[in-house]
């Protein structure tokens, strides 16, 4: 089995560090891929109560509490198939690209291939404003 640690950066390359996703096959689904990235942050997320949410989709209870300034102490557990969905959904509408080795997959359907542990990176984009 490959080991695969893909990482989530800004466009400017600034990130949070990668995370192994064990136990995947050598061949994998960009959607299976985005899938396991977003159980293996959720997971940690709600392991660890003192850590901030980092990861592909800002969980929207977590968006909520960051808006309104609750310092509530107690925080609720994030669904990680509520949040692989909105990140397939984000993928789609070019919230962020993948970059597998040297090229950008396109599709949730394109199959990528681990046997030669490729570099992975999620590129999370920032919308223009104005336009």
């Amino acid at each position: 089995m490959p080991r695969v640690f893909p990482r989530v950066e800004s466009p400017l390359g600034a990130g949070g560090p990668a995370l192994e996703l064990p136990d995947l096959p050598d061949r994998i689904t960009v959607r299976e891929l985005i899938r396991a990235q977003v159980r293996e942050e959720v997971t940690r997320y709600n392991l660890n109560g003192a850590l901030p949410f980092q990861g592909l989709v800002t969980p929207t209870e977590a968006e909520r509490r960051l808006n309104s300034g609750s310092r509530r102490r107690e925080r609720s557990t994030v669904d990680w198939e509520e949040q692989a969905e909105l990140a397939e959904r984000a993928f789609d509408k070019q919230g962020f690209v993948l970059i597998v080795g040297d090229r950008q997959v396109e599709s949730l359907d394109e199959d990528v291939d681990l046997t030669g542990e490729p570099e992975l990176v999620f590129v999370k984009l920032v919308p223009l404003v104005g336009g």
